[in-house]
Formats: structure tokens, C-alpha cells, sequence
């Protein structure tokens, strides 16, 4: 897809998201919203390796939600690639649907049950030690909120992949600033974040997270640096799309018909 069509599904894909939690009555919209264009730029912008309509593929790379609260972006796409009928998302958080709130690994394509927070990294890890060990070339992505470089789990986790040389993981941090209690400078710095990751031996890039030719250029580079993780520090803005939700905590997890 060129980046005009990538725009298009960004759209197209907030849309889903918004009516998604319209009809089931709750969920995170902010968050989801953050990382709607990482989201677009791996599934359709060439960057994952996937059978459309083959969730089974033991080849495909896999994609870790840690921020398990936000999955249900990953929904629709999932649908839209033939991994489950497009029908599922009608039942969106309801008792007989397939789709949970938070991301769990009964819904194909969905590579871990998230939503306790800290974890995907590590999960990662372990797939890519594995891929590795199995000669296989996949890799695994994984999408973290800043709020989860405050869990002790992430910090083991980046310690042990630079150490194992797990050049096949890929951490993609949605860095909007904001965890549901306010601004994360104010709350418990982590500035200068690019450099904490470097020093612990990380191949370290930036992208504008709601850029499409930012994030495709940063996609690019995975690679560049062998024996080394790759993360990359998407600058975006919790809730973007909706303005009144823009930049603002308490938009986390906020519903009601007034709303």
C-alpha cells in the first residue's frame, strides 16, 4: 500500500475501534488510539511477514500487544486479513463473541494474553530465543506503553535480550506521554529514554507515531544492527483522532452514553 492508503486504513480502523466500544460499552479507546498507525504500518505496510487468512502459519512473525488494554485495535485487522470473520467484531466483549476486551490467545493471531502490564517483553524473548534455535528467521514485535518501563519484568527483559543477541525482537514503545494518572515526566521520569535503552544494548531508533513515512523509514532500519534488539521510540498522542481526548489522562478508561 502506498501512504495514501495507509491513511485511509488508519481511518478506516479508528472508525471500527470507536464503534467497537460503542456497542460493547467499554474499553480503552485513548490507548488503542495512540498506536493505530504503528498498528496499520506493520499489518499493511509491509513490514510482517503473515498468510493472509492463515493464522496458523508457523512462520509468520508475531506481534505482542503488551499494552493488553489496547489489543482491540488489532481486531479489525485481524478480521480484515481473513484470521476470523469480520462478524466477530459485532460481538465485541460480549459473553458469545470470540473477542475479549483484553488480548488473550484463544483469538487468532493473537500471540499472547495480555492486560497485567510488563510482560510482553519478556514473552517476546522467549519466542525469539526460540525461533532462533529452531533456524527459523521470524521474528517477533512487540507494542509497550511507557507506563510498563515502570514494571521491573521490562528492565530483566531488555537486560536478557541484548545479552542473548535477540536481533530478531523488535520493541515498538508508544510514547504519548500519559498513564492514567497523568504525565509520565511528572508521575516517575524516564527521560532521556533513548539512552536508558542504548546503554543496555540496544539498536535504538525514533519515529513520529502517527507518520507513516516516519514509521516506514524507522520499520526499514530493523536489521542495520545485527546481534542487537531494535526498539523504536514512537512520539505519539494518547487518544489522537478524537480531539477532545487528545493528551488527556483521564480519557484512560472513560465511559458512558453522555461521554
Amino acid at each position: 500500500m502506498n501512504v495514501n492508503d495507509l491513511v485511509a486504513k488508519a481511518k478506516w480502523l479508528r472508525k471500527e475501534v470507536f464503534e467497537m466500544l460503542a456497542r460493547a460499552g467499554q474499553g480503552h479507546l485513548a490507548s488503542a488510539f495512540s498506536q493505530i498507525e504503528i498498528i496499520v504500518a506493520l499489518y499493511y505496510g509491509g513490514v510482517l511477514r503473515y498468510q493472509p487468512g492463515n493464522p496458523d502459519d508457523p512462520e509468520r512473525d508475531r506481534v505482542l500487544i503488551s499494552k493488553g488494554h489496547a489489543t482491540m485495535s488489532v481486531y479489525p485487522i485481524l478480521a480484515d486479513i481473513g484470521f476470523f470473520p469480520m462478524e466477530e467484531l459485532d460481538r465485541y466483549g460480549t459473553p458469545e463473541g470470540l473477542l475479549r476486551i483484553f488480548g488473550n490467545i484463544t483469538i487468532p493471531g493473537i500471540d499472547v494474553t495480555s492486560g497485567s502490564l510488563g510482560h510482553g517483553p519478556g514473552v517476546g524473548s522467549g519466542m525469539c530465543i526460540a525461533a532462533k534455535r529452531d533456524g527459523s528467521d521470524r521474528r517477533c514485535f512487540v507494542v509497550l506503553s511507557e507506563g510498563e518501563m515502570y514494571e521491573g519484568s521490562t528492565w530483566e527483559s531488555i537486560l536478557f535480550a541484548a545479552h542473548n543477541k535477540l536481533d530478531n525482537l523488535i520493541v515498538v514503545l508508544d510514547r504519548n506521554h500519559k498513564i492514567i494518572l497523568g504525565d509520565t515526566e511528572d508521575m516517575l521520569g524516564l527521560d532521556p529514554i533513548d539512552e536508558k535503552w542504548r546503554a543496555c544494548g540496544w539498536h535504538v531508533l525514533s519515529a513520529d507515531g502517527h507518520s507513516f513515512d516516519s514509521l516506514l523509514e524507522a520499520f526499514g532500519q530493523i536489521g542495520s544492527a545485527p546481534g542487537k534488539p531494535t526498539v523504536i521510540i514512537a512520539e505519539t498522542v494518547k487518544g489522537k483522532g478524537i480531539s477532545f481526548m487528545e493528551g488527556r489522562p483521564e480519557w484512560h478508561y472513560l465511559i458512558g452514553d453522555e461521554e
